[in-house]
């Protein structure tokens, strides 16, 4: 079973936000010192970028493969193909990964290893946006499907 964190819209988003701004950052870092002739502090940056990428996005998205997604298809299972298009993401960000990794080991640093960190960047920005949407319009509307009435906040709320 997922976390609350990962089944709440408002929640999941903001754990996609804080990684992905961390990742842009590390790039633009990456980018300028390429840009200056850094290389050394590039591929430092790199090994740094590497290591976020699978500590924080793809460690999200096993946690998301095996919890969220199974509940998701257990719910509605018309969700199938959704789920398949988004851990597909997954694997293209984890592919992506692999190939800097395997090109930082061979101490390559170049405009190719930049270009895989903006691939996964903007493969990132299209899957948050579809998986959020997925989890504020399918997945919130059957939890909040069996309250009726207004939302009460504050002291009477209980």
């Amino acid at each position: 079973m997922s976390g609350p964190s990962l089944r709440r819209a408002d929640s999941h988003s903001l754990i996609h936000e804080a990684a992905l701004e961390e990742a842009r950052e590390l790039t633009e870092l990456l980018e300028r010192s390429l840009c200056r002739g850094e290389r050394d502090k590039a591929q430092g940056i790199a090994w740094i970028a590497v290591e976020h990428w699978e500590s924080r996005t793809l460690q999200h998205a096993q946690s998301e493969e095996e919890g969220l997604y199974l509940e998701a298809v257990e719910l509605k299972p018309q969700l199938r193909d959704v789920i398949t298009a988004l851990t597909r993401d997954h694997n293209l960000m984890r592919e992506l990964a692999a190939e800097i990794k395997e090109r930082l080991e061979r101490g390559e640093m170049d405009e190719q290893v930049l270009q895989r960190f903006q691939a996964l960047i903007l493969i990132d920005q299209i899957h948050n946006r579809d998986e959020e949407e997925m989890v504020e319009k399918e997945l919130e509307e059957r939890r909040h499907g069996a309250v009726s009435g207004p939302k009460v906040d504050g002291p009477a709320a209980g």
